[in-house]
């Protein structure tokens, strides 16, 4: 007696109600011709996430273009996962960036998303992707880095806001984010954020990036402190982050500005 195949539990990422609708509608339809169930609805990237943390799912279709966490950076989240689901893209959108998807994503679907070419997508799945590129591809249509740092705490994934990022300090092989709140401790290289966020932080230290808008002043190192040339001085904290002598003129040359 043969058993039914385990249908594809898919989420479903939109920030138009219609568009999500739609998408309902089709895969309601295509369920005869292809084992599936709609687990669930996200309107934006951080929603999807928050869904995920306890409804794992083997598919998400997401729109690309949508406010806050966009689609491209919902899939650089996802990509970090331990058993990531496959990426489905919808657009409204066929420009350059659509060929590059193809080269990480399962499949891209353009809108209005036809059943066929929908089904057509869902047969590719389990065909994994490399996903090394997702941040080249963000930035491609973001014209800026990612919104959001993602990382690892006791089996969830918590969402960073780069804005709230006072500094990173590198210790050995992770990255610490301190906020005003708290530190998270990233899987990330120094060298990888600083070329990110270029226009958002600035290097003091072989081992220190800093928000450029939390610096509120330098100070000179006394003239036996052996752990660094200056220091700087931060907003809203009385913490100090030390100012390496290659950086120092940098640092106030950028104070001057």
């Amino acid at each position: 007696m043969s058993t039914a195949p385990t249908p594809l539990r898919i989420l479903i990422v939109d920030d138009e109600a219609p568009a999500r609708a739609r998408l309902r509608e089709l895969l309601g339809d295509l369920a005869a011709e292809h084992a599936l169930v709609v687990a669930g609805e996200a309107a934006n990237g951080i929603e999807a996430l928050e869904c995920l943390q306890g409804m794992p799912v083997e598919v998400v279709i997401t729109d690309i273009r949508m406010p806050g966490l966009d689609g491209i950076e919902l899939a650089e989240h996802l990509s970090r996962l331990a058993d990531p689901p496959a990426v489905i893209f919808t657009t409204a959108y066929d420009n350059y960036a659509v060929q590059a998807f193809e080269l990480n994503a399962i499949d891209y679907l353009l809108k209005p998303v036809r059943a066929q070419r929908l089904l057509a997508a869902l047969q590719k799945v389990g065909v994994r992707r490399p996903a090394e590129s997702w941040s080249t591809l963000g930035r491609q249509v973001r014209g800026e880095g990612r919104s959001h740092l993602a990382c690892q705490e006791r089996g969830r994934l918590l969402l960073v806001p780069v804005v709230d990022v006072l500094y990173f300090k590198a210790d050995l092989k992770y990255v610490t984010a301190r906020t005003l709140a708290r530190d998270y401790l990233l899987d990330e290289a120094l060298t990888h954020l600083e070329e990110e966020f270029a226009e958002r932080f600035i290097r003091l230290h072989r081992a220190v990036l800093v928000a450029k808008q939390a610096l509120a002043g330098f100070e000179r190192a006394t003239g036996d402190d052996a752990e660094a040339y200056g220091w700087a001085l931060l907003r809203g904290t009385s913490e100090r982050l030390p100012v390496s002598r290659r950086q120092w003129a940098l640092a106030k040359e950028f104070a001057k500005g």
